[in-house]
Formats: C-alpha cells, structure tokens, sequence
C-alpha cells in the first residue's frame, strides 16, 4: 500500500513487528502521513495500553505494521526507521513517526 495521506486513517487494531517481536494494540489507532522540514513521515498513534509494551515500543529504531478496522486490512506500513516516539498530552496514547 502507498504512503498515506495527511488525512487519519483510523483503525481498531494494529499489529506491529519491532525489534524482532510483535505485538497486538486494539482500541483507537490512528495512522497518517506528516510533512515536517519537507519531509513526510509515517504517523502511527497508539492508545495508552499495556506498560510492557509500551516500554518496549519506546526502544525500537525500525517498526513495521499493519492496521485494521473490523477485520479489514486498511494500511500495512513499509519498514520503518523511528523518527521520533512521544506520549501524546492528556490521553497518554504512544506517537510514533517513522519514515520508509
């Protein structure tokens, strides 16, 4: 699938490979394309879930993954070199940008 656009594709479930290990996140993710310094990057938003994980997710320089809605496949990512990793203000939910 192409990079996606500025507009959020939003999903109920992801599956990541990062760092040699998947995981599962389920609840509101959303992914979509940013444009900073001319660039664009891979926006991946995670809600705020399993503190292992997360932990784990903090540490990685390469991400790919694959998000859903109600079974259906609507993005699977290229490999990903991390670019950045934040919690979002208020919810806590895990930002990840990334670029091919």
């Amino acid at each position: 699938m192409s990079f996606p656009g500025t507009r959020p594709i939003h999903g109920d479930r992801v599956d990541l490979i990062a760092a040699g290990t998947s995981f599962t996140a389920v609840g509101a993710i959303t992914v979509q394309g940013v444009l900073e310094d001319g660039r664009g990057f891979v926006e991946l938003v995670l809600p705020d879930a399993d503190p292992q994980q997360r932990r784990q997710l903090e540490k990685v320089t390469q991400l790919q993954y694959w998000l859903y809605r109600d079974g259906a496949l609507l993005y699977a990512s290229p490999p990903l070199q991390m670019r950045d990793i934040r919690r979002a203000d208020g919810d806590g939910a895990l930002i990840l940008t990334g670029s091919p």
